[in-house]
Order: C-alpha cells, then sequence, then structure tokens
C-alpha cells in the first residue's frame, strides 16, 4: 500500500440542475465536507451555449470560493476551435481541469487542445482494455489518464492501465464509483485523485455498509473490512426489487 489516505474531487454539477440545487451542491462539497476541489459540467447541447457555460463556470467558482480547485467536464461536447475558445475565456475563474473538451476518441484533437489551453486535459473513462489507454498516452492527448475500475476490467487491469501511464510520468485518476476505487487507487505512487461522483456516492452509501466518509477531501479504506470493505444492505435493498 502506497498511502493510507486516497485524495477525492466532488463530481455532479449536471447542466439540468437550477441555481439552487447548483449552489446546495458546491456548498455541500466545499462547506459541509472540506473537500477542495469541485468540477461540474458544461457543454451543453454540444457546446452551442457557450454563454451559458461560462455563466455556470462564474457561479461555481463564486460559491466554491477562490481556495477551491475547480475543475470542468464537457464530456466531449466541443469542437476543437470550441474548446479552445472557452478554456481561454474561462482563464479568470482559474479553472485547473478540462475534462473531455473533445471527444475521447478524438486524439489528436486532445492533444491539440491540450497544446493550447492553461488548465490540464484528462480523458479515458470509457476505456476498456489496455490498448485503448495505451494509445491515448502515446498520442500525449492528456494531462491525466482517467481510468474506471468497473470499466476497465476491474482491479488487476487498472493497476495495469496505472503503470503504464506511470511509465510516461503521467498521474491517473480514478473515474466515479469511489468506494470501489479507493484501495485500488491507494495502491499506486501516480494517483491524482479519485472523483466523488454525486449519484455514486449516494448510492454506495444507500446501499452498502462501510462507504466511507468524504470529510477532509479524503478517502481512508478501512483495512479491518474485507474485500472493499463493502457489505450489501439486504433489508434496504428490498424496497427496490424489481421481480
Amino acid at each position: 500500500m502506497v498511502r493510507a489516505e486516497v485524495p477525492i474531487y466532488g463530481s455532479g454539477g449536471f447542466t439540468t440542475y437550477d441555481e439552487a440545487a447548483a449552489r446546495a451542491q458546491l456548498q455541500r462539497w466545499t462547506g459541509d465536507w472540506a473537500i477542495p476541489q469541485v468540477k461540474i459540467k458544461i457543454g451543453e447541447s454540444r457546446g452551442s451555449n457557450p454563454r451559458r457555460d461560462l455563466a455556470r463556470i462564474g457561479f461555481a467558482r463564486q460559491v466554491a470560493g477562490p481556495g477551491t480547485e475547480l475543475y470542468v467536464d464537457a464530456n466531449g461536447g466541443y469542437t476543437r476551435k470550441q474548446a479552445v475558445r472557452i478554456a481561454h475565456a474561462m482563464t479568470d475563474y482559474g479553472v485547473s481541469w478540462f475534462e473531455e473538451p473533445v471527444s475521447s476518441d478524438d486524439l489528436e484533437g486532445l492533444r491539440e487542445v491540450r497544446d493550447q489551453v492553461e488548465p490540464d486535459v484528462a480523458a479515458g473513462e470509457y476505456g476498456y482494455h489496455l490498448p485503448y489507454f495505451a494509445r491515448m498516452i502515446d498520442a500525449e492527448a492528456v494531462d491525466c489518464l482517467q481510468v474506471d475500475v468497473t470499466r476497465c476490467g476491474g482491479i488487476t487491469d487498472w493497476l495495469r492501465a496505472a503503470a503504464v501511464a506511470a511509465a510516461h510520468g503521467v498521474q491517473v485518476s480514478g473515474h466515479c464509483a469511489p468506494n470501489l476505487h479507493a484501495h485500488v487507487a491507494a495502491a499506486v505512487p501516480n494517483l491524482r485523485h479519485l472523483e466523488y461522483f454525486h449519484d455514486h456516492a449516494r448510492i454506495e452509501g444507500m446501499l452498502f455498509d462501510g462507504a466511507l466518509d468524504p470529510n477532509g477531501g479524503l478517502l481512508r479504506p478501512d483495512l479491518t473490512r474485507p474485500g472493499l470493505g463493502l457489505s450489501f444492505k439486504h433489508a434496504d435493498a428490498e424496497a427496490f426489487r424489481v421481480a
């Protein structure tokens, strides 16, 4: 084990949220839980509304405060030039992470954007085998490689993908499902952080005993519990039975 604590960032900030919902979520992360890094979604309707995107970024910065790292995720919603323009426009808000500014299948585009913008460019969440991650690293398309333990082939291939990144001096970030990533993330030296994704964290806490506390922006795997430290709440889940 490399570390006992794994850094996280609060993630959600969906484009469908109204101002009250977005404010409540940001305040919970930064105020109630003291998570020092937060991420919101942008790139609504294939990047067709940059003014709204910038307004939402400005709102997130105002709520989160100047001491919080601010991330944005476009989910591949922009063209290359749109992504560069929006990145330059959000410079005043101190955004330090630009996730999937263009499609993750457009490795040349990711590299082109990465070369022209200030925030770190991240992608990789859809990877399901090692050649995918190797191609992304070889293309120098990202500053941080995202790897999802539920998609990439499990814990073993998550470790392998992290090793591929480490061989090229690139950090990795765990995508979503924070309680499934905590143990494996603690075991790699080139980890940047985990995504404490709103929907997944909510379900993990609802249906599993052993879900980790995000207070302070760190998850601390409980090594006294077997496996991933989770046990299914059968009684609580019964209300959702469909067959």
